[in-house]
């Protein structure tokens, strides 16, 4: 019995997974942090906590806007900043995390980011001034 080989039972060889990607797709998986915020104990507000104080911040800047232009984007803009915080520091952000967390702050951050800037540049007396695009402004109109 030492020298011979072990043979296999009768029947089809075992099946070895295929590292290819299925051709049928059955399921989507949940991005990175996509889990609930809070227990599974807590009513479906509380679970979703994080998406809601984006949207909370969303919807102020929006009331906000009405009468005052600028500020009201700078705060829409600040809580797409802090949506990309959210989801920097917490693991599981419910609904928020949309895609990988790598995107999701690129995503938030840049948008928030973009739109600070242009309620800082709108006219009439913006905040900030850069040259650069008076020169472009004046370059295209002529």
């Amino acid at each position: 019995m030492g020298g011979q080989k072990a043979t296999a039972p009768d029947g089809p060889p075992p099946k070895t997974r295929s590292r290819r990607f299925p051709t049928l797709t059955r399921d989507t998986a949940r991005p990175e942090g996509g889990g609930r915020a809070a227990s599974g104990t807590a009513p479906a507000p509380y679970r979703q906590w994080p998406l809601l104080v984006v949207w909370g911040g969303m919807l102020t800047g929006l009331l906000v806007t009405m009468a005052e232009f600028r500020s009201g984007t700078i705060i829409m803009g600040v809580s797409l900043l802090g949506a990309a915080v959210l989801r920097w520091t917490m693991a599981s952000v419910g609904m928020l995390a949309v895609r990988s967390r790598f995107t999701d702050l690129v995503t938030y951050g840049l948008l928030g980011t973009m739109i600070v800037m242009l309620a800082m540049l709108a006219q009439p007396d913006p905040w900030i001034a850069i040259p650069i695009l008076d020169d472009i402004v004046h370059f295209s109109v002529r």
